[in-house]
C-alpha cells in the first residue's frame, strides 16, 4: 500500500497548493499519527515535503531524472520504516532531510563502484548540457544546471557545503575522504563553477 502511495505520486504534486511551507505543528502531528500506521497521514506528509526532499537529491546527483525520483521514493520509504523510532527531538522536516542527503549520499557511494564513476571525473563535465530529447543546449546563467555539471564528489561537497550548511568534518565523514579533501574539493567546486557561468554569460 506504502508503495502505491509513493509510486502514484508525480512531480506537479509534490507540494500542497494550499500551504506555502509546512508547519512545524501540523509535521508533528502527522508524523505522530503516520508512526502508528496511519497511511492518510504519511501521505499527507509526502505531498508536503517532497518537493524539498526531491530537490536536494536532485542537487546532490546531479538532476538525474529517473535516478532522483527513485531516491525520493526510496527516501519516504526509508522514512515511513523509521518513523516508529523518530523521537521528535529535531521538526520532522529537518529528520526527513537528513535522510534524504544521506539517502543521496549512500547511493552516491555505491555509484562510485559503477564505471561511469571510475572514470576520470572530468569526463562527466557535460552532463546537463542535453536537453529531455538529448539536443545539445547553452547552460546560460542557469545555476542549478551549471551545479550539476560539476564532477561527482566536487558537486555534493559544494551542495553539502554552501547549500546545506555541513561542516567540512561531516561531509568528510558522509563520503569517506579526508577532511583536507573536502575543502580542496570545495575549492575545486567553486572554481569550475564560476568558469562555468563565466562561459555562458
Amino acid at each position: 500500500m506504502l508503495i502505491a502511495t509513493v509510486t502514484d505520486w508525480s512531480p506537479d504534486t509534490r507540494t500542497e497548493p494550499a500551504e506555502a511551507a509546512p508547519s512545524a505543528d501540523a509535521d508533528r502531528a502527522l508524523a505522530r499519527a503516520a508512526a502508528t500506521g496511519d497511511l492518510g497521514a504519511f501521505e499527507a506528509l509526502y505531498r508536503r515535503h517532497a518537493g524539498r526532499v526531491h530537490g536536494v537529491i536532485a542537487r546532490l546527483v546531479g538532476h538525474h531524472g529517473a535516478r532522483a525520483e527513485d531516491l525520493t521514493q526510496d527516501t519516504f520509504v526509508r522514512a515511513w520504516q523509521a518513523l516508529p523510532g523518530y523521537r521528535h527531538e529535531s521538526a520532522f522536516g529537518t529528520w526527513l532531510h537528513r535522510l534524504a542527503v544521506n539517502t543521496a549520499l549512500m547511493d552516491m557511494r555505491a555509484s562510485r563502484s559503477r564505471p561511469s564513476l571510475d572514470a576520470d571525473e572530468d569526463a562527466l563535465d557535460d552532463l546537463g548540457t542535453f536537453d529531455s530529447a538529448g539536443h545539445a543546449t547553452a547552460l546560460g546563467l542557469d545555476l542549478e544546471r551549471a551545479v550539476a555539471t560539476l564532477p561527482p564528489r566536487a558537486r555534493a561537497v559544494l551542495v553539502l557545503y554552501d547549500v546545506e550548511g555541513w561542516k567540512h568534518e561531516e561531509i568528510a565523514d558522509a563520503l569517506g575522504m579526508a577532511v583536507g579533501s573536502s575543502k580542496a574539493q570545495l575549492h575545486r567546486a567553486r572554481g569550475l563553477l564560476r568558469t562555468r557561468l563565466g562561459d555562458f554569460a
